[in-house]
């Protein structure tokens, strides 16, 4: 492929994860030079095999790297000639942490990592891929929209370790641009929860609670509601906020608009895609057996934060600023439910 953009190259951190796979997709398809970093080149076939389900053929443009984000090794053979950086990726952890600090240093750490290799090779844009955990979860006035405006409080009550290393790896990100960035530009994504089509049988977390009420795992749904957004235009909203003017600088929410719940979300498959969605039950959980349940079930102690949480936002920025012009929540929610079928994690 030629064209404007095809001496232009951008390093997509993490390129086997769900979001950084679209992102190369989206980039390749436009002409761009593309260079991704895996911890191990074990990954390099599994993230050619997303390419091909993805559409790409031709990866003449694709060049894989070696690093990890707690390392300091090859960061500055990652970003020689790039620039635009496209910073997808974060730690990966197996088990859960027995302290919060052992999720949020890494995260911290990684970004800044990350920057300043960016920095020193004098990349034009970074931009950081957070979420919206570090964006709404101390909003308590429901009469108000979120916006990117508003902050989450890392010493909210009740917050995951995960999201409170989102936020703490953002505010760390922007103090750096600050105080050391020097020519370096900086934009943030902040996605609600992704959906959409996977180019792996390896699921995101949202996908797992998506299966649970497919295969009839929940025998009754849990009133939680969900922002979502398509994880193809959350790779289209990082390539706009990477090349916009008037991106740099700036977050941006990405969500389709509006909230749907999980009961919602039930009978809207069972609608739309009766056959994959014919175990899904449609019989609400109140949200005080939740409570009660939270005692002696993990699962259930998982969901409680959720049950209450204020997800109304706008996405009026990223349309404003960027021109960006997201799927509806329900597209996502059925390439999400169409890829469980594909990848064979439900049977039908």
């Amino acid at each position: 492929m030629t064209g404007p953009n095809t001496k232009k190259v951008v390093l997509v951190t993490g390129g086997s994860g769900f979001v950084g796979a679209h992102c190369i997709v989206q980039l390749l398809q436009q002409g761009y030079k593309v260079r991704t970093t895996l911890r191990s080149m074990n990954k390099k076939n599994e993230v050619l095999d997303m390419l091909r389900v993805g559409g790409i053929a031709l990866t003449d443009n694709l060049e894989f790297i070696e690093t990890d984000l707690m390392k300091d090794l090859n960061w500055d053979k990652a970003m020689e000639n790039c620039d635009y950086v496209l910073h997808v990726a974060s730690p990966i952890f197996l088990r859960a942490p027995k302290h919060e600090d052992e999720m949020i240093r890494p995260a911290m750490e990684g970004t800044l990592r990350v920057l300043k290799a960016a920095r020193d090779a004098g990349v034009k844009r970074v931009v950081m891929t957070s979420n919206f955990g570090a964006v709404g979860y101390s909003h308590t006035d429901t009469t108000k929209i979120i916006t990117e405006e508003c902050w989450t409080d890392p010493n909210e009550k009740g917050l995951s370790a995960y999201n409170k290393s989102k936020v703490m790896a953002e505010r760390a990100a922007w103090d750096f641009i600050k105080k050391e960035g020097g020519a370096l530009e900086l934009s943030v994504v902040n996605p609600m929860g992704i959906f959409g089509p996977s180019l792996s049988p390896v699921l995101s977390s949202g996908f797992e609670l998506l299966k649970k009420v497919l295969d009839g795992s929940l025998k009754r749904i849990p009133n939680i509601t969900l922002g979502i957004v398509d994880v193809r235009d959350v790779a289209d909203l990082h390539l706009r906020a990477m090349i916009h003017p008037e991106a740099n600088g700036q977050r941006f929410l990405a969500l389709a608009g509006g909230i749907l719940s999980l009961p919602e979300i039930a009978l809207l498959l069972k609608k739309k895609r009766p056959a994959i969605a014919k175990y899904a039950s449609t019989r609400r959980l109140p949200d005080g057996l939740v409570k009660v349940a939270a005692w002696f079930n993990p699962v259930a102690k998982s969901i409680v934060p959720m049950l209450s949480r204020y997800r109304n936002a706008s996405n009026e920025k990223a349309r404003q600023v960027l021109g960006w012009q997201p799927r509806s929540n329900e597209e996502a929610i059925i390439a999400s439910a169409e890829s469980l079928v594909r990848f064979g994690a439900i049977k039908i």
